[in-house]
């Protein structure tokens, strides 16, 4: 009978513990998460790719928070961002410049680096003469018309001993890139390589290229970024570090898995090219950290460079102190 009261005992005591167990994984489970919406800068692309695995792989949600993902608004991922109704987005370093100076000011600041170098440079039809900058004198630019672009374009023409002047400068958005080289509307393009490029190699295209950074190091400037909130951030340090910790790990599982990350990719968004996203996730695996010790990390002097070339040559209507608009406090 003893043996059997104490049977009784320890099974209700082992009754009572699982009911606890179950009960503490319940509250866990039903805890509520962090709301983070980030906003992205255009249609889903492997710049992107490491978003999309923390999301698929549950490390957003490990970390006690729930991201949702949307699309930018026509005056782009910054506003959204800067008015707080995104925590994070994409944007690039160039074209966050009216958000971090000026009247337009906004509280945005970039806190990692998607890729750690710059990637864009000018792309043109293999044998045109237009493998390095001064070939671009009497060829056709598709331009933005905007004032860094044009700038920057003006300056390795001439540091490569062209003159700017010759350049035919084409208004013209382009959104096919093997297209537009192939019929001959225009004759270079401002492309980011990673993506623009390897379709071009995609289709078979022989083509010529040159990197800005490698003319002038000035323009190793980081494009694309992460932005936040800044008083979000403020107020939400914690979160803001565990979404940072996430997502760096899902870029980190891309650059280890390129071809698995590809297919996360093509997941969320099915509509993309699988062999493009494939050959571009492959291209893209090494420039997600390339030299630095760490992936997201911003480099002060580089960040720094880029804005005071744009303070010395008038290109902006406000001055950009050193040191703003970038944080890496918020990296593990």
């Amino acid at each position: 009978m003893k043996k059997r009261i104490i049977s009784i005992v320890l099974a209700c005591a082992l009754a009572a513990a699982f009911i606890a167990g179950c009960g503490s994984q319940k509250s866990s489970e039903s805890k509520e998460k962090t709301k983070i919406t980030f906003v992205l800068d255009w249609t889903p692309n492997t710049n992107h790719t490491g978003l999309y695995v923390a999301q698929e792989k549950g490390y957003f949600a490990d970390a006690g928070l729930e991201v949702e993902i949307v699309q930018p608004p026509e005056d782009g991922a910054e506003m959204l961002v800067g008015s707080g109704k995104a925590q994070f987005g994409v944007s690039f370093q160039d074209s966050m410049l009216p958000t971090i100076a000026g009247e337009s000011k906004m509280p945005v600041e970039a806190v990692a680096a998607v890729i750690q170098h710059n990637t864009s440079g000018i792309i043109s039809l293999k044998g045109k003469g237009m493998d390095r900058p001064k070939g671009l004198e009497g060829k056709k630019y598709a331009t933005w018309d905007l004032p860094i672009e044009k700038a920057t374009l003006k300056r390795v023409v001439e540091a490569d001993g062209g003159d700017f002047s010759k350049v035919e400068l084409i208004p013209e958005t382009v959104t096919d890139e093997v297209s537009a080289l192939q019929s001959g509307s225009v004759d270079a393009i401002w492309i980011f390589y990673g993506w623009a490029g390897v379709a071009t190699e995609n289709a078979g295209l022989e083509t010529d290229f040159f990197a800005f950074k490698d003319i002038d190091p000035v323009f190793d400037y980081y494009t694309p970024v992460i932005i936040g909130n800044t008083d979000w951030m403020k107020e939400n340090t914690d979160s803001a570090k565990a979404f940072l910790s996430a997502l760096k790990k899902g870029y980190e599982y891309s650059i280890d898995n390129p071809s698995e990350s590809a297919d996360i990719l093509l997941k969320a968004a099915p509509e993309l090219d699988k062999e493009l996203v494939k050959k571009s996730q492959e291209y893209l695996s090494k420039e997600y950290r390339s030299d630095s010790e760490k992936w997201g990390y911003i480099d002060p002097a580089r960040w720094n460079a880029f804005y005071n070339w744009i303070n010395e040559n008038k290109l902006y209507d406000a001055e950009i102190p050193e040191n703003t608009g970038f944080s890496n406090d918020y990296l593990e």
